[in-house]
């Protein structure tokens, strides 16, 4: 039996992920839907464009309204970071540049743990005194935990790193110094599960 038009009008649209409900905007779905094929196409081996875990991480969609939600976008998201590291992980392994790969990320994560064991306020750039940075007494804060996990391995997650926010504050820490080293951390995360 055939739909007509006017069935197929009535019908609920399909779509990835739930939608930002009421006036919250959420991801372009149409951004959106354009990654997530890109990412399955490397995944799969039949795209000829390089994506990394990295690149998953710092995907960035504008905002829409009856967008996707974005919280539900942002797990899809890092499920698929998580599965592009295991695999850049098992290349390395495979090719048999082990002692490269942990090396590399010893370096990348005392780089980070000199930086986070700076005296707390002066750990990353300010902004002036007009503009808005993150809060400096959070970011200390993180920063001391994070400290501890590549020092002493206190227990941290990759969730609680990637989900980190930080209110803002004028005079405060130069956001893209303070996201960078997140990063770094979440890439040495993933570098040793």
């Amino acid at each position: 039996m055939m739909s007509t038009a006017a069935e197929s009008a009535d019908a609920p649209e399909r779509t990835s992920f739930p939608l930002a409900q009421g006036r919250t905007r959420g991801y372009d779905r149409d951004a959106v839907d354009e990654f997530l094929a890109r990412a399955r196409r490397v995944f799969e081996g039949d795209g000829t464009e390089p994506l990394t875990s990295h690149d998953v991480r710092r995907a960035a969609f504008p905002l829409a309204r009856h967008g996707y939600a974005i919280a539900a976008v942002d797990a899809a998201l890092s499920r698929i970071e998580d599965a592009f590291a295991a695999r850049e992980r098992e290349t390395v392994l495979a090719d048999g540049d082990v002692e490269e790969w942990v090396g590399a990320t010893r370096e990348v994560a005392q780089e980070v743990l000199d930086r986070l064991s700076r005296r707390k306020g002066r750990r990353f750039d300010r902004v002036g005194a007009l503009r808005y940075g993150y809060r400096v007494d959070e970011v200390d804060l993180v920063g001391d935990k994070l400290a501890r996990y590549l020092a002493d391995g206190e227990p941290v997650s990759v969730e609680q790193v990637r989900s980190v926010a930080f209110r803002m504050q004028r005079g405060g820490y130069r956001e893209a110094q303070v996201d960078a080293v997140l990063d770094a951390v979440v890439d040495v995360m993933l570098a040793v599960r």
